[in-house]
């Protein structure tokens, strides 16, 4: 029995102790009590007033987008070069009727269109899809025409727009007021010859609905002025005048949940006192419970909330573990390192909501692959490991990688959208646990971006001389960067002829870099290296611009240059390569751009808004290496190129006998049904010359009509008379 200390020496009876210690209890229980009974009822009252606040934001962050979309609108619609060509046109009336008044028919865009002219005289006005039986002037309150005079006087370093609530003759609407320009903002007329746009979208009781079922406010109606809570969102007007107030039905998701739990709560408290009571046999039982919630808080800790999986801490925990514990054993730890192809396009184009749909989709379907013992995590924002131990080193791992590349070859259907991603896997091995688990990562991790550059989709693995590829390659990226801020890089031309006369036409300019102290390296080398360091943008641009500057002595012939993907990527890019031209004054309709079809597949629908912008500028584009990849005719359908380029494999298929022209012929008729021109590439034989030009090709390009050359080259081919036949050029 354990003593009691000295100064508790004096004996004390067993009902004075039971007395004290139910004394004891009772104080307890009854503090416990209040406490949770105030802390329940503070949770309750904190919940009710966070609802109402998300509520409050939310309503208002509605209105806002409410407005946003009608600015965002305006804008497409004022700023637009047809616009400013016909609104100011005397005969642009019917014009100006279809492409603003008759939007406003049956239209959640907007329901009202008016045009006036500098002294607010309604040249047209429309309300949906019938002219308007009412005058702007009294239709629309005094905001409205203070919008009006703040666009109508903006300088030309600000922008000639205003939006914001307003009371209409129809009731509450978001109007927008813009002046009708180019798409750059450039407008020749003065002041008082000036026409100005404005959208108005009624805010009405069912777009209010429509509002609630969106942003998932319930209830949101609109209410008296005169009534004031604190539920309620003022809509004011840019005087600051109050027009209306939205309110919503409050959740008080507090007080249900205090409904619920307060049986609980009077049951935790009885079972307080039983924990009292019992106290000192549920000592081992607390131990084990905390040992039990720090065991889920580390678990937690080392989980992606994302997808279930190990997070990147917790895979190099269990990587560790997994090699420590195969270490001088007879068997292999071999780790899979997966990262997503094509998943930020996904992203850019889908948005982060179905990005991460996709992520959880990925992950389900590699928790089904591999095997319970294997160690799954996610441990970036599109990369994925896999560690396990296996005997065989060889045969399970590839059988492995090849279900893992057979399920990305379907599509992802996420809703009503499909996304088409893939993966390129690298693989790293630790035989019988002699590498650790940090290196292990690094080499995966090598072998993995070797899979990538070698065309993305497949499996490599991890070989030592990677580690030399690799800090070459850091080397190469370094000497690169620096010969293109040093302008080291030489542009060369290749020629371009006629089929029918081989007269010089045109020419494909290419870069060339010779590295100081190495020599020449290949473009098949520097230039995936700058695709995949960022650099192709000031390289793919330096090219172009040297490229115009020389094409000025060559006043009759064209010039090709090749787009990377990284290049259209840039949302900016069309304005870059239109500076370009009016730097150099090139007229762009000498100037051609070729895009392969890798970027079409990867991001259709930027694509396209890529190359209609680039069309816009007067520019060439053509299809390149068609015949090498995916060949759609659809492609060239949808995307509206001006030529198309038949891949050099194609052209050497012509040794190859009866198929190989019948092909080749077959693609040259698709683009005639096409209405486009056709170029060959690659022609090294007056042979395969001469069979192009009959099967109709238009242009020929190849070692057989020149190497690419420096441009004084082109210079005196260009004043000899333009024609080349075989490898030279003559008068």
């Amino acid at each position: 029995m354990r003593l009691l200390p000295s100064r508790f020496g004096r004996p004390v009876g067993r009902r004075s102790a039971v007395t004290w210690t139910l004394l004891a209890f009772a104080v307890v229980v009854t503090i416990v009590t209040v406490f949770i009974i105030t802390a329940v009822d503070r949770i309750a009252d904190h919940a009710n007033r966070f609802d109402d606040e998300r509520s409050r934001q939310t309503t208002d962050g509605a209105l806002k987008t409410f407005k946003s979309q009608l600015h965002a609108t305006l804008n497409d619609y004022a700023a637009w070069d047809d616009a400013a060509n016909f609104v100011y046109a005397p005969d642009g009336k019917d014009w100006v009727v279809s492409n603003y008044g008759d939007m406003t028919a049956n239209s959640d865009l907007f329901d009202v269109a008016v045009v006036l002219d500098s002294e607010r005289n309604a040249v047209m006005a429309y309300q949906d899809g019938l002219p308007a039986s009412w005058n702007p002037r009294s239709y629309f309150d005094a905001s409205v025409w203070t919008m009006f005079d703040n666009v109508r006087s903006v300088g030309a370093e600000a922008l000639p727009e205003a939006a914001g609530f307003a009371r209409a003759g129809d009731g509450i609407a978001a109007v927008g007021i813009a002046l009708i320009r180019e798409k750059s903002g450039a407008l020749d007329k003065q002041i008082g010859e000036r026409r100005y746009l404005i959208f108005a979208r009624h805010l009405d009781d069912r777009k209010v609905g429509q509002l609630a079922d969106t942003y998932v406010i319930g209830g949101l109606h609109f209410t008296a002025p005169d009534e004031v809570a604190k539920e309620m969102v003022d809509i004011r007007n840019v005087h600051g005048q109050l027009l209306a107030r939205l309110a919503w039905n409050r959740n008080l998701p507090g007080d249900r949940g205090y409904l619920q739990v307060r049986p609980l709560v009077y049951g935790a408290l009885a079972m307080v006192g039983i924990f009292f009571l019992l106290l000192y046999v549920s000592g081992t039982n607390t131990l084990d419970r905390l040992k039990a919630d720090e065991a889920a808080a580390r678990h937690l800790a080392l989980t992606d909330r994302l997808s279930g999986l190990l997070n990147r801490a917790g895979f190099f925990a269990a990587l560790d573990e997994l090699v420590r514990l195969h270490q001088g054993r007879d068997a292999h730890v071999v780790l899979l390192y997966l990262d997503l192809d094509g998943f930020k396009e996904v992203n850019d184009a889908y948005g982060h909501g179905t990005g991460d749909k996709v992520i959880r989709g990925v992950s389900a379907g590699l928790r089904a692959l591999v095997s319970e013992n294997a160690v799954l995590a996610r441990v970036g924002g599109d990369e994925f490991a896999i560690a396990f131990s296996t005997a065989e080193m060889h045969v399970p791992t590839e059988d492995l990688c090849d279900r893992i590349l057979g399920f990305f070859d379907e599509p992802f259907v996420i809703g009503e959208r499909v996304a088409i991603i893939g993966t390129s896997i690298g693989v790293a091995i630790s035989p019988g646990g002699k590498v650790s688990g940090e290196e292990l990562v690094r080499r995966a991790d090598m072998a993995m971006y070797a899979a990538k550059e070698a065309g993305r989709g497949r499996t490599d693995y991890y070989r030592a001389e990677m580690d030399h590829e690799r800090e070459e390659r850091n080397r190469l990226e370094v000497d690169l960067r620096i010969a293109i801020e040093r302008r080291e890089i030489v542009i060369v031309y290749q020629p371009l002829v006629e089929a029918g006369s081989w007269q010089l036409i045109g020419v494909e300019a290419l870069a060339r870099w010779t590295r100081r102290g190495y020599g020449p390296v290949p473009p098949e080398v520097f230039i995936p290296i700058a695709e995949s360091t960022g650099l192709i943008d000031q390289l793919g641009l330096f090219v172009l611009h040297r490229a115009c500057e020389r094409m000025a002595r060559w006043p009759e012939i064209k010039v090709a240059v090749n787009i990377s993907p990284g290049q259209f990527r840039d949302p900016a890019f069309a304005l870059h390569v239109d500076s370009v031209f009016r730097k150099t004054n090139t007229n762009p309709a000498r100037v051609t751009l070729e895009m392969t079809e890798g970027y079409l597949v990867q991001n259709p629908e930027r694509a396209r808004a890529a190359i209609s912008k680039l069309k816009r500028l007067g520019v060439k584009i053509a299809l390149d290496d068609f015949g090498a990849g995916f060949s759609s005719v659809g492609y060239l359908r949808q995307f509206g190129f001006d030529r198309m380029k038949i891949d050099k494999s194609l052209v050497d298929g012509l040794n190859d006998g009866v198929q190989a022209i019948e092909m080749l012929q077959a693609t040259v008729a698709l683009a005639r049904s096409l209405d486009l021109p056709v170029t060959a590439e690659g022609v090294e034989s007056e042979r395969q010359a001469m069979q192009l030009r009959t099967i109709g090709c238009d242009e020929l390009q190849g070692y057989f009509f020149g190497r690419p050359v420096p441009a004084e080259e082109i210079d005196r081919m260009y004043e000899n008379g333009r024609r080349t036949r075989g490898n030279g050029p003559v008068a």
